[in-house]
């Protein structure tokens, strides 16, 4: 179990997919269930040390309060197995957020831009056909102007997966697809994942920048995982945005939310995702030491970000405490000079 991800790994890289699925379901569930017994142990032992200190100071001998060794494997391995289970349903619990811009950026007789996230879908072994149409009922009930993925749409060897990528074609709103690489489309092989990308009728966004429509400009950047297998764009992001129309609201994907302080003039939106908010919590102490902003919307001063949670999973089929989302954004016409957002709505599937 251990050896699992190598396994699943080389399984798919060999052509034997179905083994790699099963080994996939097993053996990233396995992960999850050992990660959640690892946090609730630990649990059980800032207790026992809790005690030990407690009764040095108080001169008290606390192990009549003690657990056995028996219960203490007995009591984690319980709650692991209950939190994986809640966590198995939560990963299927998609969320939609709504935030609402209001900016003099877009025009008056546009009124509003509809904008719709996903981010984070890792399609492959365990996000098949099921969970797909899942989420694209969500994006269709919102009724999106644009479609934006800021990363890791893909998971694996899946330039092949036509049903997965004609779902994806399907949608077909009024100004385009976009997308922009994750770490996990190097990851998977930057080739095969643009592949797919382009067959799912997005534009894939690479260092540079374009105007659609005449409304709103979008730019995108490659993760810096490019670096690592010999990609990624030459252009850093400060050269792509400014060379977008000022006067135009500039939304900017990025992977990872991390701000460069010299971009944050030259944008207006910044839509990332990466973090999945830890996805199993208590994860999401750890990736919070790195990313001061997790999920949600973030004003910073000139600009805004915001950080999806997620669409998918990865690894483990399993999310506790950072349930997956769609991301519905409305740029809406305003004549305040600075603009304004607010989250406005949270609905559950």
């Amino acid at each position: 179990m251990a050896a699992g991800p190598f396994i699943i790994h080389f399984s798919e890289r060999s052509g034997l997919r179905t083994s790699a699925m099963i080994m996939a379901h097993i053996g990233y569930t396995w992960l999850g269930v050992m990660f959640l017994f690892f946090a609730f142990s630990l649990s059980v032992e800032i207790y026992h040390v809790l005690l030990y200190c407690g009764g040095y100071i108080f001169r008290r001998n606390p192990s009549s309060i003690r657990l056995s060794v028996r219960y203490a494997f007995i009591i984690p391995l319980f709650f692991s197995f209950l939190a994986a289970v809640y966590g198995y349903y939560e990963a299927n619990d998609i969320r939609t957020e709504r935030i609402s811009i209001q900016t003099p950026k877009i025009p008056s007789e546009i009124g509003r831009l509809r904008i719709v996230q996903i981010s984070d879908m890792h399609l492959g072994l365990i996000i098949r056909e099921y969970r797909l149409k899942r989420i694209l009922e969500k994006v269709r009930l919102a009724n999106p102007d644009l479609i934006v993925s800021t990363g890791d749409l893909v998971d694996g060897q899946i330039c092949d997966s036509n049903a997965l990528s004609d779902f994806l074609r399907e949608l077909s709103p009024k100004y385009g697809k976009f997308a922009i690489t994750g770490n996990h489309e190097f990851i998977a092989g930057l080739e095969q994942a643009k592949c797919f990308i382009e067959n799912a009728g997005f534009t894939l966004l690479r260092g540079e920048g374009i105007t659609v429509g005449g409304i709103i400009n979008i730019a995108g950047v490659d993760d810096p995982a490019g670096k690592r297998f010999g990609y990624g764009s030459e252009a850093p992001e400060q050269m792509v945005l400014s060379g977008m129309p000022g006067d135009k609201f500039t939304l900017f994907l990025k992977h990872r939310p991390l701000i460069e302080k010299e971009s944050l003039d030259l944008f207006d939106l910044q839509l990332s995702g990466h973090v999945h908010k830890g996805q199993i919590f208590p994860f999401s102490i750890l990736t919070g030491l790195y990313y001061p902003v997790q999920a949600g919307l973030r004003d910073l001063g000139k600009a805004f970000l915001y950080v999806s949670r997620g669409t998918g999973t990865w690894g483990p089929p399993i999310r506790v405490l950072a349930p997956p989302e769609i991301t519905v954004i409305d740029l809406i016409h305003g004549h305040s000079q600075k603009s304004r957002a607010q989250i406005t709505e949270t609905a559950p599937e």
